[in-house]
């Protein structure tokens, strides 16, 4: 089991958070690591860190395009690439996009993963804002 915990990582918390009057970082591990990473990899726009240009995800690209199958399936390979490329710790099983929701603009988009050195199965729902870069104000 030591070796999943060395595969599946230890990182900075996502926003990083610091505590014992900022002399320590909160940490992550395991597969709350894998999903903190997927969230950095959604949100993360091409080009965006310097060092890293090709790191993220180019989602920023299909804003303010109309809700259709085609944006549907730009939206689907454009994550399945960025999560290829960048979590080499999963095997991504399905990207599925879903408007659904009764919000205009809002595209859930959901993730099934495995994660490879355990063979556990994960998902996780990722909130999508086509109309807007920002979710509205409540």
């Amino acid at each position: 089991m030591a070796s999943d915990a060395a595969f599946l990582g230890r990182g900075w918390s996502f926003p990083p958070r610091f505590f014992g009057a900022g002399a320590e970082v909160a940490m992550v591990s395991g597969v709350e690591d894998i999903h903190e990473s997927l969230e950095i990899i959604l949100t993360t726009y091409t080009g965006e860190r310097v060092m890293r240009p090709k790191f993220g995800c180019a989602l920023d690209r299909l804003l303010f395009e109309e809700l259709d199958q085609s944006l549907a399936n730009q939206i689907t390979a454009t994550i399945t690439d960025a999560i290829l490329y960048h979590e080499p710790r999963i095997v991504l099983d399905r990207v599925s996009v879903d408007d659904s929701t009764g919000t205009e603009g809002l595209l859930q988009i959901r993730l099934a993963y495995t994660v490879r050195s355990t063979n556990s199965r994960y998902n996780m729902v990722f909130p999508f804002y086509v109309n807007e870069a920002t979710p509205p104000n409540p």
